[in-house]
C-alpha cells in the first residue's frame, strides 16, 4: 500500500510539473542518492529486494538529467563544503552505493566514468573478506528455491508454505521483520540455521555478490571514487551494546585505512533508518572524527545540516520506480523532507 501511494504521488508530480516549482523555491541545496545494485536484467517474479536494484540505463538517465536540470554532481567532500556555506550555492547531487556489490564495478563504473560522475562506495569490510552474511538476499534466495520451509520463530517449529508467488512474499516479509526485530546474535543464528537447512553456503553467497579486495582496489583506483566505511559486519548498530557498536565503526575505518593507505572520511549506517541509527550512533561517529555520515532517512540537504553532518539524509533510487519521468521528482530534496515530516534535520 505504501508503494502504491508513493507511485501515485510520483505520477502526479511528474504530470503537473510541481517538482520543478518546489526545486525553484526551496532552500534545499541538493540531495544524496542511495543506490545498491546496478543490473541490466529484469528482476525475477519473486524479488522482494528489487527495490535495491536499478538498471544501468536508469543510472545513466539520472546522471544526465541531474546535469540538464542544473545540478552539479559532486563528491561528499564538496557536498559538505556546500552544506557549510551559508546562503545559496549551486545545487548538487551525490551518488552513493552501499555494500560494495560486484555489479557496481561491472555495470555502474563504465557509466560513471563515461559521464565523469563522482561517486562513493560504502564498504562493510567483512563482506569484502567473504565472511559476512548478505542476509536479506540470502533469505530471498532460500525462499525462492523452496515450496515450503520450516522455521522456529520462538514458539516451536512452524511449516510455512511458499509455493506460490503470494506465499513467497508473505513468508519473506514475515521472516525479514522477525530478523529485524530480534537481537543481532539471534538474527545471525537464524539466517545461518536457515541457510544450512536449505543448502545455501552463506560465505560463497557473499563472495558471489560482493567485490573482493582486489576488485575493490580496482574501483578505488578510479579518481572519481571515494571509499567510505559501512561497519565491519553490517550489523544494525542500534541493537549493539555501546562498546561493540563503536568497534564496528572504528574497526571498519581502520581496516579500510590499512587497505588503501588513507583514512575514510565518510560513513554510512547499515540499514540507516531511524530505528537502526539514532543519537547514540550519531554521537559515536562524530567522536571518531569522521567528516560526515549518511542515513537512509529521506530528505534534502540544507545549511541547517552544518551542525549535524553525522546525520545526513539520502534519497533512495528505488528499483520499483525507474520511470524516466520520475527523475525530476527524485532530485527534489524538499519533497522528501516533507515526506519525512517536514523537519530539515533529523538527528534524534
Amino acid at each position: 500500500m505504501r508503494y502504491l501511494v508513493y507511485r501515485a504521488a510520483f505520477e502526479l508530480l511528474s504530470l503537473t510539473g510541481l517538482s520543478a516549482l518546489i526545486r525553484a523555491i526551496s532552500p534545499s541545496k541538493g540531495v544524496i542518492f542511495t543506490l545498491h545494485r546496478v543490473m541490466p536484467q529484469n528482476p525475477r517474479a519473486f524479488s522482494p529486494n528489487a527495490i535495491l536494484q536499478v538498471k544501468p540505463a536508469f543510472l545513466e538517465h539520472m546522471i544526465v538529467k541531474a546535469r540538464k536540470l542544473g545540478y552539479d554532481i559532486v563528491d561528499l567532500d564538496e557536498a559538505v563544503r556546500r552544506i557549510n556555506t551559508a546562503g545559496k550555492t549551486r545545487k548538487f547531487v551525490v551518488f552513493t552505493f552501499d555494500d560494495a556489490y560486484r555489479d557496481n564495478l561491472v555495470n555502474a563504473l563504465p557509466i560513471l566514468k563515461k559521464h565523469d560522475c563522482p561517486f562513493t562506495i560504502f564498504v562493510p569490510t567483512a563482506f569484502v573478506d567473504g565472511l559476512g552474511e548478505v542476509w536479506w538476499q540470502a533469505l530471498e534466495d532460500v525462499i525462492s528455491a523452496q515450496k515450503a520451509i520450516a522455521v522456529d520463530l520462538g514458539e516451536g517449529l512452524e511449516y510455512l508454505d511458499c509455493a506460490s508467488l503470494a506465499q513467497k512474499n508473505e513468508v519473506y516479509y514475515r521472516l525479514y521483520w522477525h530478523m529485524r526485530d530480534v537481537s543481532e546474535p539471534d538474527r545471525v543464528a537464524f539466517i545461518k540455521d536457515l541457510a544450512a537447512k536449505y543448502g545455501l553456503d552463506l560465505k560463497a553467497h557473499c563472495k558471489s555478490l560482493v567485490m573482493n579486495w582486489q576488485e575493490l582496489q580496482e574501483i578505488a583506483a578510479e579518481p572519481l571514487c571515494t571509499i567510505g566505511a559501512h561497519t565491519v559486519n553490517h550489523y544494525e548498530l542500534s541493537k549493539l551494546p555501546p562498546d561493540q557498536m563503536r568497534e564496528e565503526i572504528a574497526q571498519s575505518v581502520s581496516v579500510l585505512e590499512a587497505q588503501f593507505g588513507e583514512r575514510p572520511r565518510h560513513f554510512s549506517y547499515p540499514i540507516g533508518a531511524s530505528r537502526s541509527a539514532a543519537a547514540r550512533e550519531f554521537a559515536t561517529v562524530k567522536s571518531l572524527g569522521l567528516t560526515s555520515a549518511v542515513t537512509t532517512r529521506p530528505g534534502g540537504l540544507y545549511h541547517d545540516h552544518t551542525d549535524h553532518l553525522e546525520a545526513l539524509p539520502r534519497v533512495s533510487l528505488n528499483g520499483n520506480f525507474q520511470a524516466k519521468r520520475f527523475a525530476g521528482t527524485y532530485l527534489t530534496g524538499a519533497l522528501f523532507t516533507i515526506i519525512a515530516g517536514g523537519e530539515r534535520v533529523s538527528a534524534k
